[in-house]
């Protein structure tokens, strides 16, 4: 009972930190991902540095739009942070229940933060790439949800599963490093708080946890990019404009290896690092947000899931006296 109210706890709180962290930087997200989804054409681009986006938004009087499918990206953060702190939560202590060891080693929690990652793209996929269209629409003709999850197939809903189940490895990269720097700082602060009195337990300071967000979300984000930029291409392949033309015989295919010889043929190598810096600007600014406020709320956290679950267990009992 225990474990699962600790899992509820964990994903609560990191729930709550990526719609917080999402909304802030949400703006900046829609800069870059429109900045993604253009394939260079024949020399040819609407967009030759992320803050044309802004520009086109800011001179055309759109800048609301660089708001648009902001509700939807912020159920998708929602519900995947959730399932994903709550997998990654309970496969954790299922795995130190059933190997009796105190903590986990590396290729341990890689192995379990993947399979929260793997859970967490499968349930979340159609909200991700419904997020991405409504991003990379024109500005003003973003559709609604509704209208964007059924307007194709209910296999282009997934469109890009494949890559996000291979992206498992970021988050899993991601907080690993976290985990492991954590621990290190942690245990070299509750050496230096020893033998004081009534010193309370240790806890990551808002600016380390800041830190250390940022450091992991950056070493995932490097390796990983290639990858999250076919994604991009592959989710927003089928629209009109910015994200692809449907008249086009260049359209890139949507697979891995179509979407990828369309942009090594049309880009380069380095086509696949477009948009590098803003992306981890964006991922690690958002992802230190989220761990930073996960932090910090997760007591508070605890404590409220603590109580629901006690009135709940009172209730059912007032209900078997009767």
């Amino acid at each position: 009972m225990g474990g699962d109210l600790e899992s509820v706890a964990e994903a609560t709180s990191g729930a709550i930190g990526a719609i917080v962290s999402t909304t802030i930087l949400y703006p900046l997200d829609t800069c870059k991902t429109k900045y993604q989804a253009e394939l260079q054409s024949h020399g040819q681009r609407k967009y030759r540095k992320i803050s044309d986006v802004l520009l086109e938004a800011l001179s055309t009087g759109r800048v609301l739009s660089l708001y648009q499918g902001l509700g939807t990206k912020n159920l998708h953060s929602f519900i995947s942070q959730f399932v994903y702190f709550y997998g990654y939560s309970y496969f954790k202590q299922l795995y130190l229940d059933r190997s009796g060891v105190r903590s986990i080693g590396t290729k341990a929690n890689l192995i379990i933060a993947a399979a929260a990652g793997a859970c967490t793209a499968i349930v979340t996929q159609p909200l991700d790439t419904a997020s991405m269209r409504m991003q990379t629409s024109a500005f003003g003709k973003s559709k609604s949800l509704w209208e964007t999850l059924t307007e194709g197939s209910l296999s282009e809903a997934f469109d890009g599963l494949g890559i996000s189940l291979l992206l498992t490895s970021n988050p899993a990269i991601q907080y690993t490093v976290f985990d492991q720097l954590k621990q290190h700082l942690l245990k070299d602060q509750q050496h230096t708080s020893t033998g004081k009195k009534g010193s309370s337990p240790v806890v990551l300071s808002a600016f380390s946890a800041f830190l250390l967000g940022a450091l992991s979300k950056t070493i995932a984000t490097v390796i990983t990019f290639p990858a999250i930029r076919c994604k991009v291409m592959i989710q927003v392949a089928d629209m009109n404009g910015e994200g692809g033309d449907k008249k086009s015989k260049s359209k890139p295919r949507k697979t891995l290896l179509g979407v990828a010889g369309s942009i090594l043929r049309n880009e380069g190598i380095l086509g696949f690092f477009k948009g590098l810096q803003a992306q981890i600007l964006k991922t690690v600014l958002s992802s230190a947000l989220l761990l930073m406020i996960k932090e910090k709320i997760s007591a508070k956290t605890w404590v409220l899931v603590l109580g629901l679950s006690r009135l709940v267990l009172v209730n059912q009992r007032r209900l078997k006296s009767s």
